[in-house]
């Protein structure tokens, strides 16, 4: 006869539904196929990015999500990490890598079905490759600041003390943009600047490219931090790099398509993220292929007539 406990969990087992079912299935195929670890990291900024107060990017509070999906692993496995994500905060970015690192020893692949943005690019060079489809996208890692990009910041602001320089006159022109910078703004963006660069360099020269002669990786790393790194190269924060561009930088890039039975499973996991996302009140998804899962739920607040 059960006792409590027993009889609770078998209520719980059985309450699942039919999504956690669907994903627990593919993600339980999905690692039986390829022999590792398999962790998704999913946000439904794509469905409900119109949600407001609902912080669908990357924060310290997803570390409590990947602590709880990584406990019960066999490390020795290695990971595979499926990404789609808008990014998010730096502090949480880095620390979320080096937390993974120390699970697992660099032994980690970045899955990126459909888009991998920012941090989530981040994320995705400081494993030793990534695997994308023809329909995959990484983007630039330059930070933001406010919502606007560090570097344009500078550059404008140098751009209006040269033209002032020139032309006092133009104090009229520039003065109603400048006030709107806050105190240490210009030393702020600088700081982020070189932080985000530093740990890109360092990521991917940690394991990615980890081995390589060091002259080698050198070259790969100015290509790679002068568009992804760059807002005057990249043109845009929210610019797609395909996996055809991303190879071409020199990443290590995995083709879904080489194999037919890793792609057909990938992209169905996928399918049935994106139908969480749109069909319960889910936001964010961190879960692995034990059926482990921390996900995030949108609070829906009725308002009065």
């Amino acid at each position: 006869m059960p006792n409590w406990n027993e009889t609770l969990a078998e209520l719980q087992a059985n309450a699942q539904g039919p999504h956690d079912r669907l994903r627990h299935k593919y993600l339980k195929q999905l690692s039986k196929h390829t022999g590792r670890n398999t962790l998704v990291y999913y946000s439904g900024w794509l469905n409900k990015g119109a949600m407001q107060g609902v912080e669908f990017g990357i924060t310290d509070a997803d570390k409590i999500g990947f602590m709880t999906c990584a406990k019960g692993l066999d490390r020795s496995k290695g990971l595979d990490l499926l990404l789609h994500t808008p990014g998010g905060d730096v502090a949480a970015t880095e620390s979320l890598i080096d937390y993974l690192h120390s699970l697992f020893q660099g032994d980690i692949r970045a899955v990126v079905p459909q888009i991998s943005m920012s941090g989530g690019t981040l994320i995705s060079v400081a494993c030793k490759e990534i695997v994308m489809g023809r329909q995959s996208s990484i983007g630039p890692v330059d930070p933001q600041i406010m919502g606007m990009p560090a570097q344009g910041i500078i550059e404008e602001f140098t751009r209006a003390a040269a033209e002032i320089a020139v032309n006092p006159a133009l104090i009229a022109v520039w003065q109603p943009i400048i006030a709107k910078y806050w105190p240490t703004l210009i030393t702020s963006c600088e700081h982020a600047i070189n932080w985000s660069d530093t740990l890109l360099r360092t990521s991917l020269k940690n394991c990615m490219f980890l081995g390589e002669p060091e002259q080698e990786v050198d070259q790969k790393l100015a290509t790679i931090a002068n568009l992804l790194g760059k807002q005057s190269t990249s043109k845009s924060h929210n610019r797609h790099i395909n996996p055809d561009k991303a190879e071409e930088l020199g990443l290590k890039i995995v083709r879904l398509e080489s194999d037919q039975k890793l792609q057909d499973l990938v992209l169905t996991l996928h399918h049935s993220l994106i139908l969480t996302f749109s069909q319960t009140p889910a936001v964010k998804v961190i879960e692995n292929q034990l059926g482990v899962a921390h996900i995030t739920a949108a609070q829906v607040v009725a308002q009065s007539a």
